[in-house]
């Protein structure tokens, strides 16, 4: 049988370990789609651009999960990365373990296109599906993503990827 693996990308959180909104929806995703049996791996480390509190990200992503309801078994290993690359290559690490899983990669929409060129290229031989959950920013914080997205894209395209 084929192990899925829900990998939900992190997304900054507050000084105090709060989760943002962007966090929140992700997580949100994988509780309503969240079936027994599955994994769960949580991405995100520390770093100025979106956590500089005492703990991971991937642990303040597992707590919140946990306080609705999954198990701590459904866990897996934490990736604690640091940029979209970093969640793509210790993801690897980690679900190398298992004989032909069936990834499933949650991130927001603003952010799917660049996640999908970084994870079909590091984990290409792996069963993937995408899931960008809309965002609810306002236009100015969401043209703000955008951009950026469209800039790091062109990067990788022009530069390839280091890893």
């Amino acid at each position: 049988m084929q192990q899925k693996i829900v990998i939900v990308l992190g997304s900054p959180n507050y000084p105090s370990g709060a989760l943002g909104e962007i966090s929140k929806s992700r997580l949100n995703y994988c509780l309503n789609t969240f079936q027994e049996g599955n994994l769960i791996l949580c991405t995100g480390g520390w770093g100025a651009h979106f956590n500089t509190a005492e703990k991971a990200h991937a642990s303040y992503s597992k707590t919140f999960l946990i306080e609705h309801g999954i198990s701590e078994n459904s866990f897996l290993e934490f990736a604690l990365s640091t940029n979209t690359v970093e969640d793509a290559v210790k993801t690897k690490q980690i679900v190398s373990k298992f004989e032909n899983p069936q990834l499933t990669i949650v991130t927001s929409d603003y952010h799917l296109n660049r996640v999908k060129l970084i994870f079909n290229e590091i984990l290409e031989k792996y069963a993937m599906n995408f899931i960008g959950i809309e965002s609810n920013l306002n236009k100015e914080e969401y043209s703000t993503l955008v951009l950026h997205e469209q800039k790091a894209i062109q990067s990788i395209l022009e530069i390839g990827l280091y890893y």
